[in-house]
């Protein structure tokens, strides 16, 4: 049986309710603050009523006045609009001091919330399959940690406890009114079915609307990230416009979605502010008989006008509060799908430590197809003895780079085994097993951070003298300390104030410090001229020594000090060709 709205947003509370329970204590503290407002809310027309009352006319004053004041404030018409007047100077100065209180409690409360599941959030982005990432990219999961966690702290703080306040507010005005005059309550409740109705239809296309904006900004920002992180390409082939084209078209659907949801919440505030004017006019015609039939006073007319004012103002803030929350449901909603989200990659629970591999490996009729399409990998097998240099080749897209992800689970076969020193990768733990393996990319990737925090970032408790014993390994040294700063130089955003060839030595310098025993190297020097290539080998040679080490690579002299060539093709290993078995150091 399908789910009811109803059964859906039971769960979407329950939820909240375990994920903040950390910050019930801030939360708790900024609610009670809140909660004050009711009280002075009902205390505000008080001085209005003894004013017209006791003042402009002769009743006494109420009965709670009459037992705190001196005899001389009870009997004066003076001493009791001085009362009145005080009354309204000491609710208005406790009602702001109340709102101070609240407005920090509330904003501590906030960057907490705002602050714990950013972190949380990044941590498990981060924790998530390749597979993810590859779906979903990488922009919306920026989006959902910088924009849709405000969700959290804008439900709880700025509506939540305002919505829970401005009901007991409304109980306590009922209460009040129905006490004075049952008659003007009763008129004044009768319209408070088309209210619910309103809110509740408002609620449901709101909750919609907000998923599809959500969406399409996410969209939106994805354009923008594309464009700043290809601008080298499109400033090179004069696609400013395009991209700008391509941004307000995406854009513009935004614009709608939102257009679309300012109509229900307009239309809505239309209907309900009509309907609490009928109940007004209808209470004011009652009201006017009554008093003229001297069934009721004129202050206590006035009295029940305004608490009718602030009873209809915070039904009205119930039903604003509720449409504009679904805005932060819909965000949160998509913070509970990533939490959801459980990787593709999982340690099992007794997996085994591993300390230094010896680095022999096998494949035993490997396959791999990404979210279970056509094979990039089929029936791949194959023993690796520690210490070979295997090279790798075959055609774009054959499955080389697929080959050496699963090496380092980043992902898992879909069918077969892949052995470390005679054990199956997934029963080493996950940390452990990365560990063996130091990386080089093609493409190196730098952090905009110092060249010697770059070099360190696989071992940042490092001394400074192994950061500079790596770089010189990597023949990096001279040119480092050629820099403005030396190793204190900023690289920039992903490298980009070093050429390329500086990036990857900066790299082989990391994979040096690392020390693992089982080295990467996809395609280390394809993007690198002559001259820097023969710099970048022989800083390669010294690191592949008595390490077992797979180098992927289109040029015939990078594969040239293998001893063993795997041939991939068509998803398979057509060949396993020995060249000249240099053993193990």
């Amino acid at each position: 049986m399908p789910d009811t709205h109803n059964d859906i947003s039971l769960r979407f509370w329950r939820r909240l309710a375990r994920e903040v329970r950390p910050y019930w204590g801030s939360i708790g503290s900024s609610f009670l603050a809140s909660m004050l407002a009711a009280p002075f809310a009902l205390l505000l027309p008080l001085p209005l009523k003894i004013a017209v009352d006791s003042v402009i006319g002769e009743r006494p004053l109420p009965e709670f006045l009459v037992v705190v004041l001196p005899g001389k404030f009870v009997t004066s018409s003076g001493a009791i609009l001085l009362v009145a007047i005080g009354l309204v100077i000491a609710i208005a100065l406790l009602d702001q001091l109340r709102g101070f209180c609240n407005t920090m409690l509330a904003s501590y409360a906030g960057e907490q919330l705002l602050l714990g599941f950013r972190a949380r959030l990044f941590s498990h982005v981060q924790r998530l399959s390749f597979a993810y990432h590859d779906s979903k990219g990488t922009t919306d999961s920026i989006y959902r940690i910088q924009n849709d966690t405000y969700s959290f702290q804008w439900i709880l703080l700025h509506a939540l406890t305002p919505l829970i306040g401005a009901v007991f507010t409304l109980i306590g005005m009922i209460v009040v009114l129905g006490r004075m005059e049952w008659r003007l309550a009763l008129v004044a409740l009768a319209v408070c079915p088309v209210l619910m109705l309103i809110t509740s239809v408002s609620r449901n296309r709101m909750r919609k609307g907000w998923e599809t904006a959500k969406e399409l900004e996410s969209g939106a920002l994805s354009v923008v990230q594309e464009a700043l992180t290809g601008l080298r390409v499109v400033k090179a082939f004069g696609q400013e416009d395009r991209e700008h084209g391509r941004f307000v078209r995406q854009s513009q659907h935004g614009k709608t979605a939102r257009m679309q949801l300012a109509f229900v919440q307009g239309s809505s505030r239309a209907l309900f502010a009509m309907t609490t004017a009928i109940g007004t006019a209808l209470v004011l015609f009652i009201g006017v008989h009554r008093v003229q039939s001297g069934n009721l006073t004129v202050g206590n007319l006035v009295l029940a006008m305004a608490y009718l004012a602030q009873l209809y103002l915070p039904a009205q803030l119930i039903s604003e509060t509720i449409s504009d929350m679904q805005a932060g449901i819909a965000s949160a909603a998509r913070i509970f799908a990533v939490l959801d989200e459980v990787p593709d990659v999982l340690e099992r629970p007794h997996a085994r430590p591993l300390g230094r591999a010896i680095g022999e490996l096998a494949f035993r009729n490997v396959s791999f197809a990404y979210n279970g399409r056509d094979p990039v990998l089929h029936g791949v097998s194959f023993e690796i003895p520690p210490g070979t240099r295997v090279g790798i080749s075959g055609a774009t897209g054959a499955g080389k780079t697929t080959l050496v992800s699963l090496l380092t689970r980043f992902y898992d076969p879909t069918e077969g085994q892949i052995l470390l020193d005679g054990i199956e990768l997934r029963d080493y733990k996950l940390a452990d097993l990365r560990n063996q393996f130091a990386i080089v990319l093609q493409e190196p990737v730098l952090f905009s951070t110092s060249v010697a925090e770059n070099i360190a970032y696989a071992r940042p408790d490092a001394s400074e003298e192994e950061i500079v014993e790596a770089a010189k390994a990597a023949n990096a040294h001279d040119f480092v300390k050629a820099l403005p700063d030396g190793y204190d130089t900023l690289v920039g955003e992903r490298g980009m104030r070093l050429s390329g060839g500086e990036r990857q030595r900066i790299s082989l310098a990391r994979a040096f410090l690392k020390d693992a025993p089982i080295l990467i190297l996809d395609e280390p020097t394809s993007s690198v001229d002559i001259k820097t290539e023969a710099v970048i080998m022989e800083a390669m040679e010294r690191l592949m020594r008595g390490r077992t080490t797979f180098i992927i690579a289109h040029r015939a002299s990078t594969l040239s000090k293998c001893d063993m060539l795997l041939e991939i093709d068509y998803s398979r290993v057509s060949g396993v060709i020995p060249i000249q078995p240099s053993g193990y150091v």
